[in-house]
């Protein structure tokens, strides 16, 4: 497989979270990884990204998805250039980096059209299903 890139703007709002979750793993099947446990686990890291983004970015947000030789990688950029940070987790949050943290191989931010993105490199694609 070749490099492959997806790009999908996604509009602040209620369905925001579950459409990204939803176009990110249909994509990545279409790109066929087919391994149920890591996508869901893809998921999780695309949802607390989004949720990141839509609770503290302010913006339309512009997801990223690319793989390249089985290496895939996740970004979501929006408006704001405020860093995230770990917090202590709370009855109103903080555990989306933990959670992306220990989904991951890394994760990082960088700069983009006056805001930021964040990205994380997704665990090692394991190999599809036994099962399937």
């Amino acid at each position: 497989m070749g490099e492959l890139t997806a790009y999908l703007d996604v509009p602040l709002g209620l369905q925001a979270l579950a459409a990204a979750r939803r176009a990110v793993r249909s994509m990545l099947a279409s790109w066929g990884f087919a391994n149920v446990r890591w996508l869901d686990q893809a998921s999780v890291v695309v949802n607390e990204l989004v949720a990141n983004a839509v609770r503290h970015g302010g913006s339309c947000l512009e997801l990223r998805l690319s793989a390249d030789d089985g290496q895939v990688t996740v970004s979501v950029a929006d408006g704001s250039a405020v860093v995230p940070r770990r917090r202590d987790p709370d009855d109103e949050g903080g555990r989306g980096l933990a959670l992306i943290e220990a989904l991951t191989q890394r994760w990082g931010v960088g700069p983009f059209e006056g805001g930021k993105r964040v990205w994380a490199i997704l665990a090692p694609y394991p190999g599809p299903d036994p099962t399937t």
